[in-house]
C-alpha cells in the first residue's frame, strides 16, 4: 500500500520569531512543489508566529510537545486545546530528550498519545534504544516495550505516526545505515502488525529520526518501510528544503 510521504522538522528549543520567521519564508518557494507533507514543529511560544509565516504554503507547523489533561495544575505544560487554537495538527509524543531530562516514560507517552489522538491531533510518537541497550542486542525488546506500553489503548492506530530514533544516532552526526534503518522499522511495522492488524500496519507513516539530512535523505526514503524522517538540526537550516525534495 502506498503510504505518502512525511518530512518533520524539530526545531527542539532554538529559534526567535524573527529567525523563524526568516528561515519559513525563505524556505516556502523551495518546497512549493513538495509531493510529501511538510511539518514544522517548533517551540510551544513560537507557534502563532510561525503559523503566521507558512500561511498560504505547504508547511504545517506542529508542536513539541502536549500535557494529556485538558487544564489545570501543569505549571510549564501546554493543552491539546491551546495548540487546536492555533491550527496545529501533528505533535511530537515521547522525543528521547523528553524521556532523557524530563522524566517521560512509557505510561506518560502513553497518556498523552491518547489524550492526542482523543482531540483529533496527530501524535508523532517516537520510540527508540540507546547505544548501551543496541550494543547488548536488546533493540527489538526495547521497541517492543515501547510500543506496547505506549500504545496501550489506542484503537485506531493509523491516526498516529510513528519515528525511530535511534537515541545514539541524534545529534551526533552519526547514522544508521540505509540498510539497519530498514531492518529495524521493519520489525517495527512487524511489530504493529502483530498488534493491530497487517492491513493497519501497512497504512501507519514510519519515520527515521537519526540525523537525517540532505547527504544521507534519498538513501534512506528509498528503504521500502522508510516513510520520511523527522529531522532536527537539518531543520534550522534552507537544508531542510532538500530533504522534503528527496526525490527529485
Amino acid at each position: 500500500m502506498s503510504r505518502k510521504a512525511f518530512i518533520a522538522g524539530n526545531w527542539k528549543m532554538n529559534m526567535t520569531v524573527a529567525s523563524g520567521t526568516k528561515l519559513i519564508t525563505e524556505l516556502k518557494p523551495l518546497v512549493k512543489e513538495a509531493k510529501c507533507d511538510v511539518c514544522l514543529c517548533v517551540p510551544a511560544i513560537l507557534i502563532p508566529a510561525m503559523t503566521k509565516a507558512a500561511k498560504g504554503s505547504k508547511i504545517k507547523i506542529g508542536a513539541e510537545n502536549m500535557h494529556w489533561a485538558g487544564s489545570g495544575a501543569y505549571t510549564g505544560e501546554i493543552s491539546a486545546d491551546m495548540l487546536k487554537d492555533y491550527g496545529v495538527k501533528y505533535v511530537i509524543i515521547g522525543h528521547s530528550e523528553r524521556r532523557q531530562y524530563f522524566g517521560e516514560n512509557n505510561d506518560t507517552v502513553n497518556q498523552r498519545t491518547l489524550a492526542a489522538l482523543k482531540n483529533e491531533l496527530t501524535p508523532i510518537v517516537c520510540i527508540g534504544e540507546t547505544l548501551s541497550e543496541r550494543s547488548a542486542g536488546d533493540t527489538e525488546k526495547v521497541l517492543s516495550r515501547q510500543l506496547e506500553f505506549g500504545l496501550h489503548g489506542v484503537e485506531d492506530v493509523k491516526q498516529l505516526v510513528i519515528a525511530y530514533e535511534p537515541v545514539w544516532a541524534i545529534g551526533t552526526g552519526q547514522t544508521a545505515t540505509d540498510e539497519q534503518a530498514q531492518e529495524t522499522i521493519k520489525f517495527i511495522r512487524k511489530k504493529l502488525s502483530k498488534m493491530f492488524s497487517v492491513k493497519d500496519a501497512n497504512r501507519v507513516r514510519i519515520l527515521y529520526g537519526g540525523s537525517m539530512n540532505a547527504g544521507n535523505c534519498k538513501g534512506l526514503m528509498a528503504q521500502p518501510d522508510i516513510d520520511g524522517g523527522l529531522i532536527g538540526g537539518a531543520s534550522l537550516k534552507l537544508d531542510f528544503a532538500k530533504i522534503v525534495n528527496f526525490d527529485k
